[in-house]
C-alpha cells in the first residue's frame, strides 16, 4: 500500500491484497500516514488491486472518513469486494466506485470523430465513445449524467450506459441501434440534404425551446466566466474584469444549449436525430448556440485549416459550408444573402469573444493559439466592438 500518486489535484493511494484483522493495525498506521500527506488534493483509495476487506479493514476507512470533510472515494472496486461493501452499508458512507468494464476498440469501425473523442461501433446494438486521454472521469461522468438528464427532460439523445476502458483512456457506451451520424449521412445522401439539414434545424429549435428546473445543467455564465478566470497566463487583470462584465450582459434563461451542435455530433436513427455529444451542454440564450454553429459549419469551412472540422463533421469543406448556410437561413428566416451576410458580421462579433474564452477551458490547441488569439481577437475585435457585444448578446 506504499504506492501513492498524485495528479490534477487527485492524491491517490493504491490499496492491495487483503485487509484483515491480521494486518489490520500496520494498515491503518500506514493508511493514515499517507492520508495525512495529501495535503488540499483530493483524496481518493485506488481498490484495483484489493481482493478482501473484512469488518477490521473496514473500521479503518471508517476512521479515515472521520477525518475527511466530503466523502472519501474509493475507485476500481471489484465486484466481490464492491458486494461487501454494499451488504454493509459503506456505499452510503463512502463514494464507492466498480471498477470499469473494459472494451477492446482494435478493428472496430469508427463511426465518428470530434474534438473529445472518437466513436466506435460495437455491435449493432451500442458503440462507444473513446475519449481523449486528458478527458476526466469525473468530465466523461458528467456526460453521462447530462446525457440521461436530457433525455429524461424529453430532449432527443441516445441512452448512456456504463463507464469503461478502453486502453488507457476512458469510454462511455450509448445504445445505437443501426445508426450513423448526420453528417455522413448528409454526404452519402445527397438527394435528401436539404430534408436533413430541416431535421438538423428542427432538432435546434428543439433544444432551444426545452426548460429544465434549476441545476441540472451548468449555466453558461458561469462556464464563461470560469474560462476568463483562467486567462491571466495572456491577458491583463483589466482585460479579464472586461471579460467578466460582458459576461454579465448575457440574458437569464432556462432553456438547453449544447454547445458543439455539429452533424458529427448528432446520430441519426430510424430517421430521428439524436444528440451524442453532451459534456458542454448547459443553459443559456440561443445565441450561445448560434455561435458554436457559425464556428463549426460557417467560419472553419471557410478558413484555410478545413481539415480538422471535415474530420469532426465527417463531410467535405463545401458541404459543411453549404449546409450551414441552409441552416442559418431557415433557422432565422433570412432568406436575401446580403442580410445573411449582415447577420453573420453580428454573430461573428460573439464568436470572436467566444474563441477568446475558450483559450481559458484548458483545450489544448486553443492554448498553444492562445497569444495570437488573443492579439487577433480579444485586443483587435472584442475589445473596440465591446458595447456592440454586449447589445448583441441582448437582442439575438
Amino acid at each position: 500500500m506504499s504506492k501513492v500518486n498524485t495528479e490534477n489535484g487527485i492524491y491517490t493511494i493504491f490499496l492491495e491484497g487483503r485487509i484483515d484483522s491480521s494486518n489490520a493495525p500496520a494498515t491503518e498506521q500506514e493508511l493514515l500516514e499517507l492520508a495525512g500527506k495529501s495535503g488540499e488534493n483530493k483524496l481518493v483509495l485506488d481498490a484495483g488491486n484489493l481482493d478482501y476487506i473484512s469488518s477490521a479493514g473496514l473500521r479503518i476507512l471508517l476512521k479515515l472518513q472521520k477525518t475527511r470533510s466530503e466523502k472519501i472515494c474509493v475507485q476500481n472496486v471489484k465486484p466481490e469486494v464492491y458486494e461487501i461493501f454494499e451488504t454493509t452499508g459503506f456505499t452510503e458512507m463512502l463514494d464507492v466506485q466498480k471498477a470499469l468494464r473494459k472494451i477492446d476498440i482494435e478493428n472496430r469501425p469508427v463511426i465518428g470523430q470530434g474534438g473529445n473523442g472518437t466513436i466506435y461501433r460495437i455491435d449493432e446494438d451500442t458503440i462507444v465513445k473513446v475519449y481523449k486521454p486528458w478527458m476526466s472521469f469525473e468530465q466523461i461522468q458528467r456526460e453521462r449524467d447530462y446525457a440521461q438528464t436530457a433525455f429524461v427532460n424529453g430532449i432527443p439523445s441516445v441512452i448512456a450506459y456504463d463507464v469503461v476502458k478502453c486502453g488507457d483512456c476512458f469510454g462511455l457506451v450509448f445504445e445505437m441501434l443501426k445508426s450513423d451520424t448526420l453528417g455522413h449521412a448528409m454526404h452519402n445522401q445527397p438527394e435528401k440534404f436539404e430534408e436533413y439539414v430541416d431535421k438538423y434545424v428542427a432538432l435546434a429549435k428543439t433544444l432551444h425551446s426545452t426548460h429544465v428546473p434549476a441545476g441540472k445543467f451548468s449555466r453558461v455564465q458561469d462556464v464563461y466566466h470560469r474560462f476568463a478566470d483562467n486567462l491571466s497566463k495572456w491577458c491583463t487583470p483589466e482585460e479579464i474584469a472586461l471579460c467578466h462584465s460582458i459576461i454579465d450582459e448575457i440574458p437569464e434563461t432556462d432553456t438547453v444549449t449544447h454547445n458543439d451542435l455539429h452533424p458529427g455530433n448528432i446520430m441519426l436513427q430510424d430517421g430521428e436525430l439524436l444528440l451524442i455529444d453532451m459534456p458542454e451542454v448547459t443553459v443559456g440564450p440561443a445565441i450561445c448556440d448560434l455561435v458554436s454553429i457559425y464556428r463549426d459549419m460557417i467560419s472553419a469551412p471557410s478558413s484555410d485549416n478545413k481539415g480538422t472540422i471535415e474530420t469532426s463533421v465527417g463531410m467535405p469543406a463545401d458541404e459543411i459550408l453549404k449546409a450551414g448556410n441552409m441552416f442559418f437561413s431557415k433557422y432565422t428566416g433570412i432568406s436575401d444573402p446580403e442580410k445573411l451576410k449582415e447577420y453573420y458580421q453580428k454573430i461573428g462579433l460573439l464568436y470572436a469573444f467566444n474563441v477568446a474564452l475558450v483559450c481559458g477551458s484548458g483545450a489544448e490547441k486553443a492554448m498553444q493559439l492562445a497569444p495570437i488569439i488573443m492579439d487577433k481577437l480579444l485586443r483587435s475585435i472584442v475589445i473596440p466592438n465591446e458595447q456592440a457585444i454586449r447589445q448583441l448578446y441582448k437582442v439575438m
